[in-house]
């Protein structure tokens, strides 16, 4: 279960910044097809209002992040791209953002477990990489 920001007041508790974005698209990555804003929000757990899940689809697909096609008299919502895709340009996205490229990478890869640690050599010195926006990285080193 996610960590939830509790305040004095009573109220429930309330969601961490993109929880709620996450959980939806977590939804749609799990779905095998396209879905509606209703079949969306009963796969979220708690009690959303229905229109608080067609809030967090419209946004969601006004960054780009999920593509709709007309279903009926609304529309079933898709993810743009797959997960592995998308937490790698988050990924990019705060390497970026940093300022120390080389530090950002060593502490990122200091930080990995031994297993992690070995996928990664694995990727970077054989032709596992995956093709696509950001991969073949070993496959560009080598001039392939």
């Amino acid at each position: 279960m996610r960590e939830r920001k509790h305040d004095d007041s009573g109220a429930a508790p309330r969601r961490a910044r993109g929880a709620l974005e996450n959980d939806v698209l977590t939804a749609l990555w799990s779905a095998e097809e396209p879905l509606t804003a209703g079949q969306v929000q009963q796969r979220l757990p708690g009690d959303l209002a229905y229109t608080t899940v067609l809030t967090i689809l419209v946004r969601l697909h006004g960054k780009g992040m999920l593509v709709r096609h007309r279903q009926g008299r609304g529309y079933a919502y898709a993810p743009a791209r797959d997960e592995a895709s998308h937490t790698a340009q988050r990924m990019r996205t705060l390497l970026d953002a940093g300022s120390d490229r080389e530090a950002v990478l060593a502490r990122f890869v200091s930080d990995l477990s031994p297993e992690d640690e070995q996928m990664l050599q694995r990727l970077l010195t054989t032709d596992e990489a995956p093709d696509g926006p950001g991969g073949g990285t070993a496959r560009r080193r080598a001039g392939q």
